[in-house]
């Protein structure tokens, strides 16, 4: 390839299996995480790269340079904290505090001291069992929210039970990484010491960076925004965590812990949901590119002499993490079938292992040989999982039956009586105040950043975005509105937004504004159960009010005008049938 532009050919095959070998795993019903994984293992050294001397061709087909391939692969890992922090907000985890903060810290304590003493007893150093302990009790939160995800059942009870437990994971993975990075140096002291300045430390830098983000983020952003440039918005987006994710590292922390910071800064703003839905992208195709690193690091020839302690072992792990956290998840007192479902779902190894034993490695805290061998195991258990969930999925309905517990419904939360209103102008505004007299909740989004800035003030909750991307709506939680109003002036844009929403959430009512008649048949053609004229409503209210100034009675008057406001109705129903 051509010499001048570093890892071109690394990136042609990536590309050839993010788009051609990815979707066809998709097609057969396999997580896109596995086909990466798989992908990895296909095209790495271990892999076609021994086939490199028979066959020279092979050479553009596979990676060799598996040191710049991981360090680039690294920022999936820090989108993926990054969006981590960007989905929790304060009043998310006090509302599901009992299995974050409960039942998520039992099973992550209770399974990391238990492996951590069998590591022990096989002859590890303390160090070296407290990280495998630590690293092997999470479990994956990208595999089981997919699953979750794909069978609609991240509102069902298991489903929640498992997101509180991936909740706590993900926030554990950030003081894991502190332990690891001052034990490395420091690996003489005691664990407790290094324990205590690992928090001690964490502490100042995060509240460094809460202080110093607080003044810069909100305001910077409000400018970018309102350049109108999407492209300006991103750029000042990525600045912003990559900036924080150098400074944790050059105060001697993650790069990730920086990340998570910098989406627990961008939480707090009315930008959240156009952040989200813009970052989506990099994250997807960077923590593909991670996972293919994970798969082309393993050697499975040098285990395979192995074999046998790698399958009891994986066996191991499954059981013994099905049993802690169902007995943990009774202890919390859910149901039994819930508390089943859940173990099963979460009984594998997580990709933070990999994130966690690369950086124990790089500290030489870990032999290598038994590192290798922990990674096997953890990425069988992970391919094991889709088969794991469907498992948990039957056995949970079959003790639902035998002890008469009720169905698993999709739990309806406040948000599922949220009106959600796309454009925040007069109408906008006319609509929330109905809304806010009868009490009836609903977010607003608004692409204008002034007004955004301006109606978060008198305590609206308006947040900035694009009301015409599916996928800023979706992050809104609009699968689980009252309803869904639509302002926009833009005809082709309103009409563009219905049709995604009716298409994807059939479900949702749709009520738009529209300018004149043509355009209301339009916009019920694509979708609205409703769409109001507003060159109609003036007409109609004009004529009310003539009537009444040469002298009919106000009652006579309106029912004159309703009159014919059913027949306009009408009329539009007949044109949008022909």
């Amino acid at each position: 390839m051509h010499p001048e532009i570093p890892y071109l050919r690394e990136a042609m095959v990536f590309l050839v299996a993010a788009g051609l070998i990815i979707p066809l795993v998709r097609k057969l019903g396999i997580s896109p995480v596995l086909g990466f994984l798989f992908v990895g293992l296909l095209i790495g050294p271990h892999g076609a790269g021994q086939l490199v001397g028979a066959a020279p061709v092979l050479e553009y087909a596979v990676f060799d340079d598996l040191d710049g391939v991981r360090r680039f692969a690294e920022l999936g890992v820090i989108f993926l904290l990054f969006t981590i922090g960007l989905e929790l907000s304060t009043a998310q985890l006090w509302a599901m505090r009992r299995l974050v903060f409960g039942l998520g810290v039992a099973q992550v304590v209770v399974t990391a001291l238990t492996i951590g003493v069998i590591a022990y007893l096989f002859g590890n150093s303390l160090v070296a069992s407290a990280i495998y302990g630590l690293c092997l009790a999470l479990s994956s939160t990208a595999l089981v929210m997919q699953l979750l995800t794909e069978n609609r059942r991240l509102n069902t009870p298991p489903g929640r039970s498992a997101f509180g437990i991936l909740l706590l994971q993900d926030l554990a993975v950030v003081p894991i990484l502190f332990f690891v990075g001052f034990v490395g140096p420091n690996v003489e002291g005691s664990l407790a010491g290094a324990a205590a300045w690992a928090i001690g430390e964490a502490a100042l830098v995060i509240t460094a960076i809460f202080l110093a983000g607080r003044v810069i983020v909100r305001p910077w952003l409000k400018f970018v925004s309102s350049t109108g440039s999407r492209e300006a918005f991103m750029a000042a987006v990525l600045l912003l965590v990559l900036a924080t994710a150098a400074l944790t590292a050059q105060a001697g922390l993650s790069m990730a812990l920086g990340a998570f910071l910098a989406g627990l800064l961008f939480a707090g703003t009315e930008y959240r949901h156009q952040i989200a839905t813009d970052i989506e992208p990099f994250k997807g195709l960077l923590l593909g590119l991670f996972f293919i690193s994970v798969g082309m690091s393993l050697d499975m020839a040098a285990v395979w002499h192995d074999i046998l302690w790698v399958v009891t072992s994986v066996i191991g792990l499954l059981a013994l993490k099905t049993v802690i956290t169902f007995a943990l998840a009774k202890a919390f007192r859910l149901p039994t079938a819930v508390a089943a479902e859940t173990s099963i779902m979460m009984s594998q190894g997580g990709e933070f292992a990999f994130v966690v034993i690369a950086a124990a490695l790089s500290f030489a805290l870990l032999d290598p040989d038994v590192a290798q061998f922990m990674l096997m195991v953890v990425i069988v258990t992970m391919f094991l999982t889709p088969a794991l969930a469907a498992v948990g999925r039957k056995l949970a309905a079959g003790l639902r039956e035998a002890s008469a517990e009720a169905p698993d419904l999709v739990a309806t939360s406040d948000g599922s009586q949220t009106v959600i209103i796309g454009g925040f102008g007069r109408v906008g505004k006319v609509l929330a105040h109905v809304l806010e007299e009868q009490r009836i909740p609903f977010i607003a989004v608004d692409n204008d950043p002034e007004l955004v800035a301006e109606q978060r003030a008198h305590g609206r909750p308006i947040y900035f975005g694009d009301a015409s991307q599916p996928d800023v709506l979706r992050h809104l939680g609009i699968e689980n509105a009252a309803a869904f109003a639509t302002t926009m002036d833009a005809p082709e844009t309103a009409e563009h937004v219905i049709k995604a929403i009716h298409q994807t959430w059939p479900h949702v009512p749709i009520i738009a504004r529209a300018r004149d008649v043509d355009h209301a048949v339009v916009l019920r053609g694509s979708g609205a159960r409703s769409a109001v004229p507003e060159t109609m409503e003036a007409s109609l209210e004009l004529c009310e009010q003539l009537l009444t100034g040469i002298g009919f009675p106000e009652d006579v008057a309106r029912t004159l005008v309703d009159a014919q406001r059913v027949w306009q109705m009408g009329t539009m129903d007949r044109e949008r049938a022909v």
